[in-house]
């Protein structure tokens, strides 16, 4: 695990890189409170200790800074100081910090410090992972149900056609035998009669009308299923974990697809994409899961506020514009909206208002996280009671 170290002790800094390499960490070290934030908020290294005394900016003003920009939680911060009082403590804590050491510092008791960290950060790991693995598990469920579907009228016509044709092998032998016992004579009226009764018992007219029909449902419904596996395949593996560029257009849509057993019984779905925006350079999968978070967020909003099964279908409206160098993806519901009470939480990690065993509250944290700290993106909402939400995600182009 990557550790910084951040002190404008060159002695301090010393002993710390001792104590850390005794343990066989990966340790950054910064020599300031400017060069600690600017190491931090690259996002890859969760675990830091500041020193609260620095040039620049001290250690509380580092929390600040990565609070502003939402990254906070995700780093758990070892504050090494020389103050004690319980007043100037709780401050910190209140500031951000997770864990303290005072100079002069054991080893020992800053290597047990570190190391229950560690285990904190191995944790909400877990939990993130949990969560997305259960994502993964809804969709796969609903992904499962939208295959069975079509597969099921693909089967039934097919036990259909073979049936039909039973039916027809009757005639079809009829037709054989007047051709062959017929050929240079007069067709008898028992044969005629032989064939127009084969043709009664296969049911000619109704399966004329009825066999193009099997056959262009069964091709619609091994179409439908090769767009959702399609579009599976494309949502799981996106084709890269590094930074590509993409059609972002192309994604959401695929996104819907999988998505569709989330929405389908609540809302329809709109799209209004701007068909000139360019390519845009992103993480393929974290984007996906972003969006697919946003699509069912809104379906759940909807599902909500609608009173009964029999209620109208809601709808979401999924947008996208280039505006400003920057593509703009907006998705709209027709839900009940986000009470004023709660507004400033939404973004928080495991915050929710969903019943128990309805949600995890890290939703819109991930999207939270993917737009704003992985993407260098913004994201904000618009929404009025009783009326629906808009989620407005703004992406840069090209890679800052």
């Amino acid at each position: 695990m990557r550790i910084l170290i951040a002190d404008d002790s060159a002695v301090l800094r010393a002993q710390l890189l001792d104590a850390l390499a005794s343990a066989e960490f990966d340790v950054v070290v910064a020599q300031d409170g400017e060069d600690a934030w600017n190491a931090l908020k690259q996002g890859d290294i969760p675990l830091a200790i500041l020193d609260w005394v620095m040039p620049k900016m001290d250690g509380l003003q580092v929390c600040e800074r990565l609070d502003e920009q939402g990254i906070l939680d995700s780093v758990h911060v070892i504050l090494l100081t020389a103050r004690g009082s319980d007043a100037e403590m709780v401050s910190a804590f209140e500031k951000g910090i997770s864990d303290y050491v005072t100079k002069p510092f054991s080893e020992v008791e800053l290597l047990a410090r570190v190391r229950a960290g560690k285990r904190i950060v191995n944790l909400r790991s877990r939990l993130a992972h949990a969560q997305k693995m259960e994502s993964v598990g809804q969709l796969a469920a609903g992904i499962a149900h939208e295959i069975n579907t079509p597969i099921q009228y693909v089967g039934d016509n097919t036990r259909f056609l073979d049936d039909a044709f039973k039916d027809l092998d009757a005639l079809f032998a009829a037709i054989d035998e007047l051709t062959s016992d017929g050929e240079g004579t007069e067709l008898s009226q028992t044969f005629v009669q032989r064939a127009r009764e084969a043709a009664r018992q296969a049911d000619l007219t109704y399966l004329r009308s009825e066999v193009p029909q099997a056959i262009q449902q069964s091709l619609e419904g091994v179409a439908r299923v090769a767009k959702i596996v399609r579009a599976m395949k494309e949502f799981s593996h996106p084709g890269s974990e590094d930074r590509t560029a993409v059609d972002l257009n192309h994604a959401i849509e695929s996104t819907i697809t999988v998505s569709r057993n989330e929405w389908k019984y609540c809302s329809e779905i709109e799209t209004d994409f701007d068909d000139s925006l360019p390519l845009v350079s992103c993480y393929p999968g974290d984007l996906n899961q972003a969006i697919l978070n946003l699509i069912v967020n809104a379906a759940h909003a909807i599902e909500e506020a609608r009173l009964d099964d029999m209620a109208p279908l809601g709808r979401i409206t999924l947008s996208t514009r280039l505006i400003n160098n920057q593509v703009e993806v907006r998705v709209a519901d027709t839900g009940g909206g986000i009470p004023s009470d709660v507004q400033p939480r939404i973004f928080d990690p495991f915050f929710t208002t969903k019943a128990v065993g309805k949600g995890t509250g890290q939703g819109l944290a991930i999207v939270y996280s993917v737009v704003v700290e992985k993407h260098g993106g913004a994201i904000e909402f618009e929404t009025q009671s009783g009326k629906g939400t808009t989620f407005i995600v703004r992406l840069p182009i090209s890679e800052t």
